[in-house]
C-alpha cells in the first residue's frame, strides 16, 4: 500500500527543499555518589580521561532511573466486567549501578573498594546519586544500598587489580530532586518574584485583614512540598491550597498575636517532617485550626488563598520548595 509522507519544506539541502535537522553536541551526563547522607566524599562514575587510569566507572546497563515503579489500586466487582480503579502510588524505586572498578595496582583496588564500601554502608545514612547535565540541570536521589558488593572471585567477575559489581539500590522516596531551591518572600505590599513576576499580589496593612491570590509555578514534574517562614506579629492566618484544603492559626482569645513580634514560625509540610514550630522550639500544632492540611503545591501553575491579620508590626512571609522530577 502507498505511504502517505508529507511535503519537505525548507532550504536544509539546495536543490531538495529537505531541511536535515543537526544533533547538538553534548557532553556525557556526569554521574556521582556520596555516602553519609550526601556529606561523604564525592566519587566520580564518569569522565575518566581513557581506559588505563584507575578509577571507579559506571559500566551499560544501569537500571531504575527513568520512571519509578507505580503501584495501581483497584477494586474488582462481581457483576461488571474488569475492575474500577481507586488509586495510584509510586513505589519505592530499584536502582541498579553496574560499576567497574579498576586500580593500577592491588593497593589501588583495594583503596577503591573501601572507598566505595563507606560511601554506601546504609548504617551511616544513605546514599547520594548526582547526575549533571552539561546545560548545569542537576538532578538528585537519596538511595540505601541493598546489596551487590558482596564480591566474587569467579574469572570474569575479578582480577587482581580489577572488579566489577552490581550496585542494587532502592530510593524510599522515589522522585528526582533538583539543587536549586525556588523562594518568595512578602512584606506588606512588597512582592517579589517566585519564577515569574508578579507572584503575589498580596498586601499586608498593619491591624487589618489582607487577603490575595498566590499564583505558584512549580518546575518540577510533581507536586512539591513548600516550607514556610512567618515571621510575628501576626493576629491569625490562613493559607489554602489549590485543592481547597487549608492550614492556619485563628484568632486567639483576648484578641493576642497568634504569633508574636520576633518569633518566626516555620511550617514544613514535607513527607517525614510535618513542623510547625517557631524559632526559640516552641510546637504551634495545638493552636492550629481543625483538621490542618499541610498541602503540597503541584506541578504547573496552581493558585492558593493567603488570608493574614497583623498584629502591631511588620510580618513577612517566606514560602520555599524544592521541585521534584520523574527522571534526571
Amino acid at each position: 500500500m502507498p505511504i502517505p509522507a508529507l511535503k519537505a519544506t525548507g532550504g536544509g539541502n539546495p536543490g531538495t527543499g529537505i531541511v536535515y535537522p543537526v544533533p547538538e553536541r553534548w557532553q556525557r551526563t556526569y554521574v556521582s555518589i556520596r555516602g553519609r547522607n550526601g556529606e561523604g566524599e564525592e566519587i566520580p562514575l564518569t569522565g575518566t580521561p581513557s581506559g588505563a587510569w584507575p578509577a571507579m566507572v559506571l559500566q551499560p546497563g544501569a537500571t531504575g532511573l527513568d520512571l519509578p515503579p507505580f503501584a495501581v489500586h483497584m477494586d474488582e466487582s462481581p457483576n461488571l466486567d474488569g475492575s474500577m480503579f481507586r488509586g495510584v502510588r509510586a513505589s519505592a524505586r530499584p536502582v541498579l549501578l553496574p560499576i567497574f572498578v579498576y586500580g593500577i595496582d592491588r593497593k589501588t583496588l583495594r583503596q577503591f573498594k573501601a572507598k566505595l564500601a563507606a560511601a554506601l554502608n546504609p548504617k551511616l545514612g544513605y546514599s547520594l546519586l548526582t547526575f549533571i547535565e552539561q546545560d548545569g540541570e542537576t538532578r538528585t536521589l537519596k538511595c540505601y544500598y541493598s546489596g551487590g558488593m558482596e564480591g566474587s572471585e569467579a574469572v570474569g567477575a575479578s582480577g587482581f587489580t580489577w572488579i566489577s559489581y552490581g550496585i542494587q539500590l532502592t530510593a524510599a522516596d522515589p522522585w528526582f530532586y533538583g539543587t536549586t531551591e525556588t523562594a518568595a518572600n512578602w512584606s506588606f505590599g512588597i512582592d517579589q518574584p517566585f519564577l515569574r513576576d508578579p507572584f503575589l499580589p498580596l498586601t499586608l496593612s498593619k491591624g487589618t485583614t489582607s487577603k490575595g491570590t498566590i499564583t505558584i509555578e512549580n518546575p518540577g514534574d510533581i507536586e512539591a512540598w513548600p516550607v514556610w517562614e512567618i515571621t510575628g506579629p501576626l493576629k491569625r492566618f490562613k493559607l489554602t491550597g489549590p485543592d481547597g484544603t487549608s492550614f492556619g492559626i485563628p484568632d486567639q482569645p483576648g484578641g493576642v498575636d497568634a504569633l508574636a513580634s520576633g518569633r518566626t514560625l516555620t511550617i514544613d509540610c514535607r513527607p517525614g517532617y510535618k513542623t510547625v514550630q517557631d524559632n526559640t522550639g516552641q510546637i504551634y500544632f495545638p493552636l492550629l485550626s481543625a483538621n490542618p492540611s499541610l498541602w503540597s503545591v503541584p506541578a504547573g501553575t496552581s493558585t492558593a488563598q493567603a488570608d493574614l491579620l497583623a498584629g502591631s508590626g511588620t510580618p513577612t512571609v517566606k514560602m520555599t520548595l524544592y521541585p521534584r522530577y520523574l527522571t534526571y
